[in-house]
């Protein structure tokens, strides 16, 4: 008999992934773009309410199709086979792979904080000492995790309840501790037209990155307990948990440390220590949001595989991904996934890697959440024991402001989003070889 995930477990994976590094990293780059106070945290507010319609929309794709795989599977089920693997092809090539190397910048960035450590080193490919930080923990985690399936597998629990209290925290010594910075979060004219303005959109590609992993559950939805039930409470439940502590603590970020110095900084966290604490106190703080990061990293390096080996057991060109070792190991997939995270941390600076992931994943849970729409109409006779709430107008909020964000996107980062275009449609050049190369020239329906 197969172990099932609990409520609990699928709750805490929700948060352990979708606590990451975006919220220590990405606040600097829209702070350089927009001033307004208010416009910064309704930046965080309009990203959480984001979450939650999909988290509500996912839901109810996730009773009707419970098989794993997340998106891969859904618009497998909903749309064509040619659709669902195009979702896998992003997945693999950037969905896990580019999130562990952002993660593993912003850990970078943090360390040589923390430790005071000369960024120029003249090193290799001349990449900085953070970029170097950031390769060795990649390369490390990926041999842990290639030889030793349970490593991780108790430290993840345990440093989910870690994450929590840590940001609790702070934000409790932020609100006692910090002094005003006189930021206003009135609504003024100003506010009003950083909200309007395309460094907000361009700016929401940070902020859903750093809510990425409200729909984590759904990758396991075959192997949680009751998934009816256990998968819309833990979507939900977890991704509100994430919302308010991160509206709590960007608050307490811009209410404490001047704008001009969070302006363009990717170690935000250890800028708003070093001002409450003294430099001792940011360097600390620098060392365990780094550690942080590090579980983050790691949950990441377990998590993706899983969707590769997915994509080796349906189509023939990447079944060499779904060959696991005797330990139950997808260890090729694993060893793919590092080197890809290698690539984007010597090819990418932090912005270009986050504005690449968010364009192209978010054409796909944008496509999830239209499916389960035209589910509705096309087969409204299919079980649905969990029904999205507030439909239909959670999905459509959801649609209506995907469709802004990647507008925006393509007209002010055209080179990240063009590229993400680029290679989603590669991606029907290798499911179209695969199709020839497939006795019968079938697709799988439904994975199989």
């Amino acid at each position: 008999m197969k172990t099932k995930f609990s409520l609990t477990t699928a709750t805490a994976l929700v948060v352990a992934n979708m606590v990451g590094s975006g919220v220590f990293t990405s606040l600097g780059f829209q702070a350089a773009g927009i001033s307004s106070g208010l416009a910064l945290l309704f930046l965080w507010l309009l990203g959480g309410a984001i979450a939650l319609f999909g988290a509500l929309t996912y839901s109810e794709a996730g009773v009707m199709f419970p098989r794993s795989g997340g998106e891969y599977h859904f618009l497998t089920e909903m749309f064509h086979p040619a659709l669902g693997f195009l979702a896998g092809w992003i997945s693999f090539l950037v969905g896990f792979a580019a999130p562990v190397a952002a993660a593993a910048m912003g850990l970078g960035r943090y360390l040589t904080s923390a430790l005071a450590l000369p960024e120029s080193t003249g090193g290799m490919f001349g990449l900085q000492a953070s970029s170097l930080i950031a390769i060795g923990v990649v390369a490390a985690l990926t041999a842990v995790h290639s030889l030793d399936k349970t490593v991780g597998a108790r430290f993840q629990n345990i440093i989910t309840i870690f994450k929590v209290v840590f940001i609790v925290l702070i934000v409790v010594l932020g609100l006692t501790m910090g002094k005003s910075a006189g930021l206003s979060f009135a609504p003024t004219s100003r506010a009003l037209r950083d909200i309007l303005s395309p460094a907000f959109a361009v700016s929401m590609f940070f902020v859903t990155f750093s809510y990425s992993g409200w729909n984590a559950a759904a990758y396991v939805a075959g192997e949680i307990e009751r998934p009816q039930r256990n998968l819309p409470r833990s979507l939900i439940t977890g991704t509100l948990i994430v919302i308010v502590m991160y509206v709590l603590l960007n608050f307490v970020f811009l209410r404490t440390v001047p704008i001009a110095e969070l302006s363009g900084k990717l170690e935000v966290g250890y800028i708003f220590a070093d001002r409450v604490f003294g430099n001792a106190g940011g360097r600390l703080m620098g060392g365990i949001i780094a550690f942080i990061l590090l579980s983050s990293i790691s949950a990441m390096i377990i998590a993706g595989p899983r969707i590769s080996k997915v994509i080796g057991e349906d189509y023939r060109l990447f079944r060499k991904l779904g060959k696991t070792t005797s330990k139950d190991i997808p260890v090729l997939a694993i060893v793919v996934q590092g080197l890809l995270s290698v690539f984007y941390i010597i090819t990418s600076t932090f912005d270009q890697v986050i504005v690449f992931i968010g364009f192209t994943l978010n054409l796909f849970t944008f496509m999830t959440v239209l499916g389960v729409m035209i589910m509705r109409k096309k087969r409204p006779d299919l079980p649905r024991p969990y029904k999205t709430i507030g439909y239909p107008w959670t999905p459509l909020a959801f649609l209506v402001i995907h469709i802004y964000i990647l507008v925006y996107g393509l007209i002010y980062r055209p080179k990240e989003s063009l590229a993400g275009l680029g290679l989603t449609a590669a991606g029907l050049l290798v499911y179209a070889i695969d199709r020839r190369l497939r006795p019968g020239k079938t697709a799988p329906a439904g994975g199989k």
